[in-house]
C-alpha cells in the first residue's frame, strides 16, 4: 500500500512531471492504497517502494503475459542487446519476428513493426485512408484506440478537425454500424473494431457473432478495411487474431502489450488486399527497428505456441470468478464480473446496471491493501506465472474485503 517513500517519490515528481504522473499511469483517481512507484517485480508479483509485495492483476496494464523477468524471454532481449539492438539498420530478428506473425495468424500475410500501441493504430488508419484514397472511419463509441489527438479519450489539446472524419457507432448494435456506414456512403475507409468492449467504468461486452460478420460484409460491399484492435487482448484470448474463432478475418490487426512479453514492441498486421496500401505510406521512429525486443517477442512467440499458457490462464481466471461470485453472494453485493475470465472487469453496481464507483473504489483499496492489486473501473489480466494459490490468496482477502464492505453497507 501507499506508504511513506512512495508519498515522498509523489511529492518530488509533482515538482517535475506536469500533474505528479501522466496517462494510464496516474493513480489520481484510484484508491488511496494503489501505490504510484514501483521497484521490483518477478513472476505474478509487484513490490512498491516500500517494500510492499501484490499479487498483480493489472500486468502491467497487459505486457506481462508470461510473468515479470521471465528468464527466457530476457536471456533473448539480453543476448540481442549485447551484441546490436538500435542501429544503423535492423537485425535479422526483424523478418525472423515478420514470419513468425505472419505464419501463426491467420489472416496476416505481411507485418511491420512500432513501439506503442498508439504508434500500431495510427499506422493502421494510415494504411486504411492510403487503401482506396477515402476519409471515413467508423469507430465504436467509447473505444481506446490509443493516445494520439485523433484518439485520444480526453479532448485537452486537440482540435475538431482530428476527427472530423471518424463517425461513431455502438459496438455489437449492427442498425447502429449499418446507420453509420450509410452515413460514411462512398467515402469508407475503414471499420475499427475492438475485439470485445472493454471500455472502463461499463460492463464488458463479448462480440456478438452477427455484429462481426456484418463488419466484415460492409468492408467487403464497400470495398474498405476491417480492423481488430488487438492491443490489449491479443494472444490472451487466441493463439491468432481475436475474431478467428468467430469466423471473421480483418484485414488489418494491430498488436502490442503481451507480444513480447513487456519488452517495448507493438505491431500492424494486414493482408495482401492492404499490402500495397501499407507499403505507400510513411511511418518511422529511431527505436522501432530496434532488435532486442524482435528477440524477446520470438521467443514470446515460441513459449505461445508450445505452453498451454492460455488454457491455464483461463482457468485461473475461472477459478476467481466463480470465488468471488460466491463470496459476493454470501455478502450480499452487487458484483459485476464481465468479459472473458482471464480479462476480467470486477465492479460493485447500484443496482440500476452502473458502476458503484464508491463502492468499486473501497472494494479496490481492500484488495490492494491486502495484497492483491485490483484496479475499480478498468478490465484487468490473469497471468501465465500466477497459481491457484495465488488466486486462493486473492479469494480470502476478497471474502474478508467484502465482509467488511457489507457490514459497513448494511448499517
Amino acid at each position: 500500500m501507499s506508504g511513506k517513500l512512495d508519498e515522498a517519490l509523489k511529492a518530488r515528481a509533482a515538482k517535475v512531471i506536469p500533474g505528479g504522473m501522466y496517462g494510464h499511469q496516474s493513480v489520481a483517481i484510484l484508491p488511496p492504497h494503489a501505490p504510484q512507484f514501483f521497484v521490483r517485480a518477478k513472476g505474478a508479483y509487484l513490490w512498491d517502494a516500500d517494500g510492499n509485495r501484490y499479487i498483480d492483476f493489472m500486468c502491467g496494464y497487459g505486457p506481462n503475459l508470461f510473468g515479470y523477468c521471465h528468464p527466457e524471454v530476457d536471456a533473448a532481449y539480453a543476448k540481442q542487446m549485447a551484441e546490436i539492438d538500435a542501429a544503423t539498420g535492423p537485425t535479422p530478428r526483424m523478418v525472423e519476428l515478420a514470419e513468425a506473425f505472419t505464419g501463426m495468424v491467420s489472416h496476416a500475410d505481411w507485418a511491420m513493426f512500432c513501439k506503442n500501441g498508439t504508434d500500431a493504430s495510427s499506422m493502421a488508419l494510415l494504411t486504411a485512408r492510403a487503401y482506396k484514397g477515402r476519409k471515413k472511419v467508423l469507430m465504436a463509441s467509447g473505444a481506446y484506440h490509443g493516445a494520439a489527438p485523433w484518439c485520444t479519450p480526453i479532448p485537452a489539446g486537440t482540435v475538431e478537425d482530428d476527427r472530423a472524419h471518424f463517425i461513431y457507432y455502438q459496438y455489437n448494435d449492427v442498425k447502429s454500424l449499418e446507420e453509420a456506414a450509410d452515413k460514411a456512403g462512398d467515402d469508407l475507409a475503414a471499420i475499427f473494431a475492438s475485439p470485445f468492449k472493454h471500455d472502463v467504468f461499463v460492463d464488458q461486452e463479448l462480440p456478438d457473432p452477427a455484429y462481426a460478420r456484418r463488419a466484415r460484409e460492409l468492408c467487403d460491399e464497400k470495398d474498405a478495411l476491417l480492423l481488430v484492435d488487438d492491443i490489449r487482448a491479443g494472444l490472451r484470448i487466441e493463439r491468432d487474431c481475436s475474431w478467428t474463432h468467430l469466423g471473421v478475418q480483418p484485414d488489418l490487426s494491430t498488436w502490442g502489450k503481451a507480444i513480447a512479453n513487456g519488452h517495448p514492441i507493438s505491431a500492424l498486421l494486414g493482408n495482401d488486399r492492404a499490402r500495397e496500401a501499407a507499403s505507400k505510406i510513411y511511418v518511422t521512429g529511431s527505436f522501432w527497428f530496434a532488435g532486442a525486443a524482435m528477440a524477446a517477442s520470438l521467443e514470446t512467440l515460441r513459449l505461445i505456441r508450445e505452453t498451454d499458457y492460455l488454457e491455464r490462464t483461463v482457468a485461473l481466471g475461472d477459478r476467481l470468478r466463480e470465488g468471488l461470485a460466491s463470496i459476493a453472494k454470501s455478502c450480499g453485493l452487487d458484483l459485476s464480473q464481465t468479459g472473458p475470465s482471464q480479462m476480467p472487469l470486477i465492479m460493485i453496481m447500484d443496482g440500476e446496471g452502473h458502476c458503484d464507483f464508491k463502492r468499486s473504489s473501497a472494494f479496490a483499496d481492500g484488495m490492494i491493501a491486502g495484497g492483491a492489486y485490483f484496479h475499480p473501473f478498468h478490465n484487468m489480466f490473469i497471468g501465465a506465472a500466477m497459481t491457484e494459490a495465488d488466486i486462493d490468496r486473492t479469494l480470502e482477502i476478497a471474502n474478508d474485503v467484502s465482509a467488511k464492505l457489507s457490514s459497513r453497507v448494511s448499517v
